[in-house]
Parts: C-alpha cells; sequence; structure tokens
C-alpha cells in the first residue's frame, strides 16, 4: 500500500515537471496549431512513456534487445528532465529582469519617437501658417483642429463646402488611429512592428535554458563513456607491519554492466586497472544490471584482471535484483574470489567480505560475525561491503578500513544531497572511531549514463604502517 502511494505521488510529481517544461519550451514559444508546438506536445507525452519503458522493461522481463532499445533515449531524457528543469528554474529569475528591461528601452525609444513627431516647422515656428485663398485647392479636403492642431479660416470652409459639386466624401487615406491620434503622437504606422516582450523573453530564456542544460547532460555522457579516472590515496593503518607498507588495492564499485553500458565498458575498467599494476583488486559490489543469460558475455572482459593477490568480490543490491547466485558463480568461473561473509589472510592483514543488505529478503543478508567474529585483532582487518551504512557493525567488529561503493558520489548533482540523507559518507574516507570509511564514487553509472558532478573513478588504496 505504502509502495503503491509513493509510486503514485512520483508519477504526479513527474506530470507536473513534465507540464512546467512543456509550458515553458513548447507553450510559450509556439504558435498555436504550428507544426513545432505539434511535435513539442507529441515528445511531452512520448518521451516520459519511454523513460518509463526503461525503468520498468528490465523487471518485468523484457528481451533484452527491447530493454537496450528503450534504455538510451528514456533514461538520457531523465537527465535531461532535471537539467532542463533546474535551468529552467534559473530563468524564472531572469525572466522579470529582463522583460523590466526591454520595457524601459521601449519606453525610452516611445520617448524619442514622440519627440521628433512632435518637432513640426508649425509648432516651432510658434504661429500658425494660413494659405492665402487664392492658392487653396477648390476640391482640398478638410481638415480639422483635432488632427493637426491647426484650425483653417472660417470663410474657407463656407466657400468649399458651398463650390463643392455633391455632398459625398472622398475615401479615406489615412489611417483612422491617425486622424484620432492626440497631438504630438507619432502615427503607429511609423513604429516598427515588433514581436511581444513577453514571446520574445521566453524564446530567449528557453533557448538558454536548453543549451545550458542539454550541454550538461552531453558533458556528463560523455564523461561515463569515456570510462573512469585513476585516483590515489594512503591511508595508514597502526596494526599493519612494515612488511605489508605500500601495499595497492584497486578498489572498484558500481560497474552497472547493463543495457547501456557492456562488454566494452567492461573493457575499459579492466585495462584502467590493469595499468595501475595492484597488488589485490577489489569489485565492491553493484557489478551488473541484468541476468547472467542477457550480460555474462559482457562481462567476460574481468577473466583479464591481473593483481598479485588476485581479486575478489562481494554483491551490492542490483546482484540481488538481477539473480544474486547465478552471477557469484559466474564471477568464479571468470577467476574473482566471492566474499560471501568470508575472510582471507593475505600479507599483513586480514580481507573480509559480507553480503549486501539486500540479501537479507533472501535469507543472504550481511553477517559480521561469521565474517569477522573469530579473527586475530591483533591483525589489521579490511573488509568490503559495498553498502556504507554497515559503517557502524565494522566499527563494532573492529575493522580497520572499510570500502564501499553504493553512493556514486551523488551522480547526478544535486543528487549528492540527497545521498547526503541516506549514507554516513557519499565519497572518499572518513573516520568513525578506530575505524576509516573509504567510498568510492563508483566506475559506471545507474540509469542515465550521465555523471555531473561526481566523476567516475577507479581508486588505488596504499595502505601504509606506522611502524615504517
Amino acid at each position: 500500500m505504502v509502495f503503491a502511494l509513493v509510486g503514485l505521488v512520483v508519477l504526479a510529481l513527474l506530470g507536473a515537471v513534465h507540464r512546467y517544461v512543456w509550458r515553458r519550451f513548447v507553450g510559450d514559444t509556439t504558435a498555436p496549431g504550428s507544426r513545432l508546438r505539434r511535435a513539442g506536445t507529441v515528445a511531452a507525452f512520448v518521451l516520459p512513456l519511454l523513460s518509463v519503458g526503461a525503468m520498468t522493461s528490465g523487471r518485468v522481463g523484457a528481451p533484452f534487445w527491447l530493454q537496450q532499445v528503450l534504455a538510451w533515449p528514456g533514461f538520457l531524457w531523465l537527465a535531461c528532465l532535471l537539467y532542463l528543469t533546474l535551468a529552467l528554474l534559473v530563468g524564472e529569475v531572469v525572466r522579470p529582469v529582463l522583460l523590466r528591461v526591454l520595457a524601459r528601452r521601449d519606453a525610452a525609444r516611445t520617448g524619442a519617437e514622440s519627440g521628433t513627431a512632435s518637432g513640426t516647422p508649425a509648432e516651432t515656428s510658434g504661429t500658425p501658417t494660413e494659405v492665402p485663398d487664392e492658392t487653396r485647392p477648390r476640391t482640398e479636403k478638410l481638415v480639422t483642429s483635432g488632427s493637426t492642431g491647426v484650425s483653417a479660416p472660417p470663410e474657407a470652409v463656407a466657400r468649399t463646402a458651398s463650390d463643392a459639386p455633391d455632398p459625398v466624401a472622398e475615401p479615406e487615406t489615412e489611417p483612422a488611429a491617425t486622424a484620432s491620434a492626440p497631438a504630438g503622437t507619432a502615427p503607429a504606422s511609423a513604429l516598427v512592428p515588433h514581436p511581444s516582450r513577453r514571446l520574445f523573453v521566453s524564446r530567449v530564456v528557453g533557448g538558454a535554458a536548453a543549451a545550458a542544460g542539454l550541454a550538461t547532460v552531453g558533458y556528463g555522457a560523455y564523461g561515463v563513456l569515456r570510462g573512469p579516472s585513476v585516483r590515489r590515496i594512503t591511508v595508514p593503518l597502526a596494526k599493519l607491519p612494515r612488511a605489508a607498507h605500500g601495499f595497492r588495492i584497486a578498489v572498484v564499485s558500481d560497474i552497472h554492466i547493463g543495457p547501456i553500458l557492456g562488454r566494452a565498458h567492461t573493457r575499459r575498467i579492466v585495462d584502467t586497472i590493469n595499468a595501475t599494476s595492484p597488488d589485490l583488486v577489489a569489485v565492491v559490489g553493484d557489478l551488473v544490471d541484468g541476468s547472467v543469460a542477457d550480460l555474462g558475455s559482457a562481462a567476460e572482459p574481468l577473466a583479464a584482471l591481473r593483481a598479485r593477490h588476485g581479486s575478489y568480490f562481494v554483491t551490492g543490491n542490483h546482484e540481488y535484483f538481477s539473480g544474486a547466485e547465478q552471477w557469484v558463480d559466474h564471477v568464479r568461473e571468470l577467476g574473482l574470489v566471492p566474499l560471501e561473509n568470508a575472510r582471507v589472510e593475505i600479507e599483513g592483514f586480514d580481507l573480509a567480505g559480507v553480503n549486501d543488505i539486500a540479501g537479507e529478503t533472501e535469507g543472504q543478508g550481511p553477517d559480521f560475525g561469521r565474517a569477522l567474529g573469530d579473527r586475530d585483532r591483533g591483525r589489521a582487518a579490511v573488509l568490503m561491503a559495498h553498502q556504507p551504512v554497515v559503517i557502524h557493525d565494522a566499527v563494532e567488529h573492529g575493522v580497520d578500513l572499510q570500502l564501499s561503493g553504493h553512493t556514486h558520489g551523488g551522480q547526478l548533482w544535486p543528487g549528492n544531497y540527497l545521498a547526503e540523507l541516506a549514507n554516513p559518507t557519499v565519497a572518499g574516507l572518513e573516520r568513525y572511531g578506530d575505524t576509516q570509511l573509504f567510498v568510492s564514487r563508483g566506475a559506471g553509472a545507474w540509469g542515465p549514463p550521465v555523471r555531473v558532478g561526481a566523476p567516475s573513478d577507479i581508486t588505488v588504496v596504499e595502505l601504509a604502517s606506522r611502524q615504517a
């Protein structure tokens, strides 16, 4: 029931946001019935449907080819929607300022043109100039004093009226607005027509918002498709012996092999890791978004990982959406060592791993007692755990360093602020009592293949002994 209510709220919010985006980009900038308006309206219905399809196709068991078809436009539109909306909200601040500036400019221009129109020779001479009777055309059209501010002599009016062959008036040759304009005002026909200020501002703000939003998404997608960069940090451990000083662990999390990021993505990550020549590789969960049947071949490059002490793997929450047991078996076949609530002894320290807390729904959740309960606490302990929230269990069991992922560093700004609400650490290294927690931003992306403010990375953690 609660899940259904949350779903309805989310759908209502998405509908409201799409309505707002349509209004600003289409309704305010295009003419009713125009091709652009029709195209924009169709897009406002089709794009959110693609996004819903991209998010649900994998869960409902749709064919993998259909997941791939829906994933690119559907997930990219979600990123575009976020940054187009943020850009439009900034535009709401700019919009009234532009309207005010343009209104003042137009008022100044109108005032200048009015002053020019009122400066006629008749006015500058100070007295009206009367045309002699004998030179006045007999068929001259009468001009009232309301048109020019100059009155014709009474006798001229009478003579003209009596000499007229018939009382039929000549057709108007001036616009009505000109005849009724007050003295000293320029005729409307003298003003150059311009689009309305509101339409002009809507198009300027909309164009700028579209450029900013789409450029942000484009740059963020380029960063993901280019592959992760390498970061290096040094972590001193009080219990680490001198012999293990300088031990290097390549930490990679959240690879998210799926309908968008496939075999080439995996190969880039493996090549980047191998180039660092690590002593050990730690794959800290969320390896995949799909079944072994669909993505097993895309994960095969992991078999090429090279490290002196091997490569280790723990499950993340997405493995339990994708068939965790099958993936554990598959990564084992590729040469990685799954640590399912287990521990191994490495030169100078213990390396432990626990299942992700999402496994609790399948009776396969984390078991810290099994992984760490009977060890020698005189040795340093490094724990692989996908989610940072288990840090308090790590502190309780005397872990010196926990390696985690899950947060993506927020992935899409300002998502990092939301991630801070659910995680003790979003990215980087922090200390909790005697335990240090390192959280990777991850090497891939979930949903939109876009990162903004949280670039993907692989981190080489170099352990340092205080006895060195």
